[in-house]
């Protein structure tokens, strides 16, 4: 593993400088999942939520909590985000390959710039997953937010990273 870049000579957090970099277009892919009951996802699926389309308000929270990154995790750059998308995929028992019933949430981000955006990413589909609990939460107490990760990650000096490598 190479050296923290967040981490300067005296052991101290400070933000990397990327004034130098060259820009590059960048793009990641974060994903995550919420289970839940059968009922829940029938629910959200059936538009019956009392709070309103699940779903719907899901994407664009997941949209918006990637354009705040920067406000979020201390060091991270704000950043031109070009590209946010948030996809919700329900999963009905038997449908999953590990058997969950719930929404899987996968965000796609880009940017033209110097630093990469999987922070963004990552941040998207926490958020979205964090939206669906806060709209169900009181139909379903015992939903679980889990395998949030990176999938994807092309460009910059460091080029692809992909989890299925």
């Amino acid at each position: 593993m190479s050296e923290l870049t967040h981490i300067n000579a005296k052991g101290e957090a400070h933000m990397v400088d990327v004034g130098l970099k060259d820009e590059t277009v960048r793009l990641a892919k974060a994903e995550g999942f919420v289970c839940m009951a059968l009922e829940t996802l029938a629910m959200i699926t059936d538009g019956t939520a009392p709070k309103g389309d699940v779903l719907a308000c899901a994407r664009i929270a997941g949209i918006m909590g990637s354009k705040r990154t920067a406000d979020l995790i201390p060091l991270c750059h704000p950043l031109n985000i070009t590209k946010s998308t948030v996809d919700l995929t329900p999963y009905a028992p038997g449908e999953h390959p590990e058997g969950k019933v719930g929404i899987h949430v996968l965000a796609t981000l880009g940017v033209t710039g110097q630093t990469g955006i999987e922070m963004e990413a990552l941040t998207a589909v926490s958020v979205a997953c964090l939206t669906i609990y806060d709209m169900c939460k009181a139909a379903d107490r015992g939903m679980e937010i889990t395998d949030i990760r990176l999938v994807l990650k092309e460009g910059g000096k460091s080029g692809t990273w992909s989890r299925e490598d």
